[in-house]
């Protein structure tokens, strides 16, 4: 996966080192965090639904206000202090004792400081990288943090099976110790090389009508990842005939899918039309998957298997596609003088879409079958076919004609 030439990038190397940690501390509170705060901290249900949501809505104006801070005052910087604050919170979940006010104000912290650091890391590649080697940096970046936030679900699952309090804080420590150590693979780091980040003087990406627009739009396309660990899951349990522990298996087949084609995927995508079409191909995917999911629910254990591995195979081509495309167009339309504002809006399209996507999915495919994936489907190829039409219009100078 590493070439010669990846490690000899010190860049690469420490947003490598840093993903890694932070992304097997995310998989280490996926798992447990939710039981610790019910079984152990003393939060009723309800209340943690509740804060998590509150925290949630935080983390999308912290994603957009990363990009500013990261052109003010280095993207670097920004994603060290978010990981710092990361820890800070997972280390007050520990002392949690029924008081649920303090929950909601730790798990704002928390959530916002994940949305501080994962704008800050996007720009990070947009400033240090140019052309088509950020897309390529990006999925080497979206391939560790697949592999490692499986690595972090597994120690999870142990902490699980042993099941006592001090199991639970044990992990949450370990899980804060990690998220801190991304951060010291950055200390070392000379400031960015390619477009300078302080004192921007660049175009507003609110005033850039095309560029929030397709944000919007990528916000749509971004409900997919709901489909998969929510909407997928309660279908298969509810409406088909296949047993219910072929859920984890579709899981682990989208994260092998991701890991072996998200790098081949970007080269794809070597100009903005061609991400506009690739866009726009995905969703057609994703929309076909949209098909085959309902289609399980007509028959047997043995055909309801195979159609859902071939959905799930289906909408996991359509989502590394979609992301390769968005990524092109999020990078080579933004304003080289504000790569910060600009992905940080990109990621709060993203991020929008992700607070949107449980009731999207519930109202639609959950709530009405066959009739709601269809639409839900639909809106998808709407989404591409906006993006595409979008994509053709005069491009933006990008950083790579700056660095040359």
């Amino acid at each position: 996966m590493s070439t010669a030439s990846d490690r000899r990038d010190p860049v690469l190397q420490a947003l490598l080192l840093s993903s890694a940690a932070s992304a097997t501390s995310l998989g280490l509170t996926f798992s447990l965090t939710a039981l610790y705060l019910t079984r152990v901290a003393g939060i009723g249900a309800h209340a943690v639904g509740i804060g998590l949501t509150v925290a949630g809505v935080l983390a999308i104006a912290t994603t957009f206000l990363a990009g500013n801070l990261s052109d003010r005052y280095g993207a670097r910087e920004v994603m060290a202090a978010g990981a710092v604050t990361q820890a800070v919170a997972l280390a007050g979940y520990c002392l949690i004792d029924g008081q649920v006010v303090a929950f909601v104000l730790l798990a704002c912290v928390l959530l916002g400081a994940q949305g501080i650091q994962g704008t800050a890391k996007v720009t990070l590649v947009a400033q240090a990288f140019a052309g088509s080697e950020r897309n390529s940096m990006r999925a080497r970046i979206r391939v560790i943090t697949n592999i490692f936030v499986a690595v972090g679900s597994g120690l999870g699952a142990v902490t699980l099976a042993v099941g006592t309090a001090p199991a639970y804080r044990a992990a949450l420590v370990a899980a804060a110790v990690l998220v801190l150590g991304s951060a010291l693979p950055l200390a070392r780091l000379n400031p960015p090389r390619a477009v300078p980040a302080r004192a921007p003087a660049g175009s507003a990406p609110l005033g850039d009508r095309r560029y929030l627009a397709l944000a919007a739009l990528n916000g749509v396309i971004h409900v997919q990842f709901e489909v998969l660990t929510l909407g997928m899951p309660l279908w298969v349990a509810s409406r088909t005939q296949a047993p219910e522990a072929l859920i984890g298996v579709l899981i682990v087949l989208n994260t092998g899918v991701v890991t072996a084609l998200q790098i081949p995927a970007t080269r794809l995508v070597s100009d903005v039309r061609r991400a506009g079409r690739t866009v726009f191909a995905a969703t057609v995917l994703l929309a076909l998957a949209c098909v085959l999911y309902p289609t399980a629910a007509v028959f047997g254990t043995v055909t309801a298997t195979a159609v859902l591995v071939t959905a799930v195979a289906v909408h996991s081509l359509g989502e590394v596609l979609s992301e390769a495309g968005g990524w092109e167009l999020a990078f080579e339309l933004a304003d080289p003088a504000r790569p910060g504002a600009y992905q940080g809006l990109s990621a709060t399209g993203a991020a929008v879409g992700a607070a949107l996507a449980p009731v999207v999915i519930t109202s639609t495919a959950i709530a009405h079958g066959l009739p709601g994936w269809l639409l839900l489907g639909g809106v998808f190829v709407s989404a591409g076919a906006g993006t595409q039409t979008l994509s053709r219009r005069t491009t933006r100078p990008s950083v790579r004609n700056l660095v040359k």
